[in-house]
C-alpha cells in the first residue's frame, strides 16, 4: 500500500506547469479523446468531438466540480473527489489526464480508487495543451471570444 500512496503522490508532484498550452495543438490531441468525449454548449451545438456519450460532455470543465456534469454517471470515486472539494482547474485536470487513477488513488488517499477513464495522455506537455484546448470552451470564454468578434467587425452605416 506505501508503493501505491508514493507512486500516486509522484504522480500528483509531477503536474504540469501549464503556462503555454497549445490549445491548437489540444484541438488535434483531442481526436484521442473524441472516441468517448464530446464537448457540446447548453444549446446542444457540438463544439468538439462527436456525438459520444461513452464519457462526461467536456463542456465548461476547467471550474466545474469533478464527478458532477449533467447526464452522466460517474464511477463514485470521482463523485467522492468532487464532494470532497475537487474542482477542476487547469492544474488538477493535467494531473488527471496523465493517469487518472493513480491521481484518484493519491487524491483520495484510497489505493481502490477507481477511474472510468482508461485513456493517459503521454506527457505534460499533452496534457497542458488538452487542458488549454477544454479551457477555451466555458461560457464565459465563448462569451468573450464573441464579443472580440463584435469589437472587430465594422459598422454598418
Amino acid at each position: 500500500m506505501r508503493m501505491i500512496l508514493a507512486a500516486a503522490a509522484a504522480v500528483l508532484t509531477a503536474a504540469p506547469a501549464l503556462a503555454a498550452g497549445d490549445a491548437a495543438n489540444g484541438e488535434k490531441l483531442f481526436g484521442q479523446c473524441q472516441t468517448c468525449h464530446v464537448v457540446q454548449n447548453e444549446a446542444g451545438e457540438t463544439l468538439a468531438g462527436r456525438n459520444s456519450r461513452t464519457g462526461p460532455n467536456l463542456y465548461g470543465v476547467i471550474g466545474r466540480q469533478a464527478g458532477s456534469g449533467e447526464g452522466f454517471r460517474y464511477q463514485a470515486s470521482i463523485v467522492k473527489a468532487g464532494e470532497e472539494g475537487l474542482v477542476w482547474d487547469e492544474a488538477e485536470l493535467a494531473a488527471y489526464l496523465l493517469n487518472p487513477p493513480e491521481f484518484l488513488k493519491a487524491r483520495l488517499g484510497d489505493p481502490r480508487a477507481r477511474s472510468g477513464m482508461a485513456h493517459r495522455v503521454r506527457n505534460d506537455g499533452d496534457a497542458a495543451d488538452l487542458v488549454a484546448f477544454l479551457a477555451s470552451f466555458a461560457p464565459a470564454a465563448e462569451e468573450a471570444a464573441e464579443g472580440e468578434a463584435d469589437a472587430e467587425a465594422p459598422a454598418s452605416n
